[in-house]
C-alpha cells in the first residue's frame, strides 16, 4: 500500500502545485503551479524527485498532517514555526518520516510561502497536463481544491531510494535571501519596462519607480494588489486598451492608479495597461510577500533579466550535482531535451591506463 498523509488540520491555504499547466493560455486556462518555484524545485531536488513532480504549496499558516507509512520529506520556502512530533522540523532539508509522525506547520515567521515535498510527489490525477490546483476553475490538485481536514494525500512511488536522501540540506548560499535578511523590510522588485509605459505621464512613471508600494489584503494566487502614490495615466482614454496577452509578473494599472502584478493565476488576456514586467528571478521573491509588506520598483533592461534569471538556473544547477548521490564533485552537469522530455546528464572526465599510458576519457 502507498503511504498516505492525512490532514488533521488544512491550515489557511494549502494546496497542491506543480511546476505549472503549460500549453492551454490561448483557451484561457492559466498556467498555475508553485508562485515560488525556486522553493519548489529544491524542496523535490532535496528527496531525490523530479523537478516537477506535486507538492504541497503552504500559504501563511500550514497544516497539521499525519503519517500512515513512511516517508522522506523536505520543507522549503517561507520561515515556519514548524515540528516532527513536537521537536523543531529542520527547512531546507530532507527528513524521514514514519508511521503515526505528526507534523506541524504553524504560521510563517518570515516570508509568505512554504514547500512540502515528498519523496515519491502527491498520486493526485493529472488534469491538462498538470497536477496543480486552479482554485477558481475547481481542476486539478486534490478534487480540485484546498485541502481540507480529513483528506488523504497518497504518495507515489519515489524514483530513486528515498533512504540515500536524508539528512541532505541545502548550503546557506542557495537558501533565498529573503530567509537571509529578514530584517529588511523592503522588497526590491526588477522590472523591464513597457509594452504600453506609453500610457503614462512623465509623473505617473516617475511615482512608479521612486514610490514605496504596500502590498493589500486583496491580494492572491491570481495577483497582488498593491497601494501607494498614484501612477497616473496621460488621459482618461489611456486607462484601457484593447485586451491582449496578460504575461506572468506583468503589473498593470487600472484606471484608479494603483499596481496590480499578475501571478500564476491571474486571467491570460486583460484591457489594463501594462506599464512594466516583472523580472522572472523575482517572482520567487513576491511570492513571499505578505499583506502590509513594502515594495518597490526598480527598472532595468531585457538583457539583464535573462541574466537574472540564468544566474537563478545555474544555481539549481549546482545544486542538482550536489543533491545527486552519483554525481562526483568534478562531474559537469547537462540538462538534455529529447522529445518534449529533459533528462539531467552528469559528463566526468577520469585518468585510465591504457598500455601503460596515460588517457582522459568521460563517462
Amino acid at each position: 500500500m502507498p503511504s498516505i498523509l492525512e490532514v488533521v488540520s488544512p491550515g489557511f491555504l494549502t494546496t497542491v502545485q506543480d511546476s505549472g499547466r503549460f500549453g492551454y493560455r490561448s483557451i484561457g486556462m492559466p498556467v498555475t503551479g508553485a508562485l515560488d518555484q525556486y522553493s519548489y524545485k529544491v524542496a523535490n531536488l532535496l528527496v531525490g524527485n523530479d523537478e516537477n513532480a506535486a507538492c504541497l504549496e503552504i500559504t501563511l499558516l500550514g497544516p497539521t498532517l499525519k503519517v500512515h507509512g513512511s516517508a522522506v520529506i523536505a520543507l522549503t520556502g517561507a520561515v515556519f514555526q514548524a515540528a516532527l512530533n513536537e521537536q523543531p522540523l529542520p527547512q531546507w532539508q530532507a527528513v524521514e518520516v514514519k508511521e503515526n509522525d505528526i507534523i506541524t506547520i504553524s504560521e510563517a515567521k518570515v516570508g509568505a510561502r512554504g514547500y512540502l515535498a515528498v519523496a515519491g510527489g502527491f498520486d493526485v490525477p493529472m488534469v491538462m497536463g498538470s497536477r496543480s490546483t486552479y482554485i477558481r476553475g475547481k481542476i486539478g490538485g486534490f478534487q480540485g481544491r484546498p485541502l481540507q481536514k480529513g483528506d488523504k494525500l497518497e504518495i507515489g512511488s519515489p524514483s530513486k531510494e528515498p533512504s540515500q536522501y536524508v539528512g541532505k540540506l541545502i548550503p546557506i548560499e542557495y537558501v533565498p535571501k529573503y530567509v537571509i535578511n529578514a530584517d529588511n523590510d523592503i522588497i526590491i522588485l526588477r522590472v523591464v519596462m513597457g509594452p504600453q509605459d506609453d500610457c503614462f505621464s512623465q509623473k505617473g512613471v516617475q511615482n512608479f519607480l521612486n514610490s514605496t508600494y504596500v502590498i493589500t489584503a486583496e491580494s492572491d494566487r491570481m495577483g497582488y494588489r498593491l497601494e501607494g502614490k498614484r501612477v497616473e495615466h496621460i488621459s482618461k482614454n489611456h486607462a484601457q486598451i484593447i485586451s491582449d496577452g496578460i504575461p506572468l509578473g506583468a503589473v498593470q494599472i487600472p484606471g484608479d492608479g494603483m499596481p496590480i502584478i499578475m501571478l500564476a493565476d491571474g486571467q491570460t488576456t486583460g484591457g489594463y495597461p501594462k506599464i512594466a514586467t516583472l523580472c522572472t528571478a523575482d517572482l520567487p521573491l513576491l511570492a513571499q510577500g505578505k499583506p502590509g509588506d513594502k515594495v518597490q520598483f526598480v527598472a532595468i533592461t531585457r538583457e539583464e533579466a535573462v541574466y537574472l534569471l540564468k544566474e537563478q538556473e545555474d544555481k539549481l544547477c549546482k545544486l542538482r550535482v550536489m543533491l545527486n548521490p552519483n554525481a562526483s564533485a568534478t562531474a559537469k552537469h547537462f540538462r538534455v531535451e529529447v522529445g518534449n522530455r529533459y533528462f539531467d546528464v552528469w559528463v566526468e572526465e577520469r585518468q585510465v591506463m591504457k598500455g601503460g599510458t596515460a588517457n582522459a576519457t568521460q563517462s
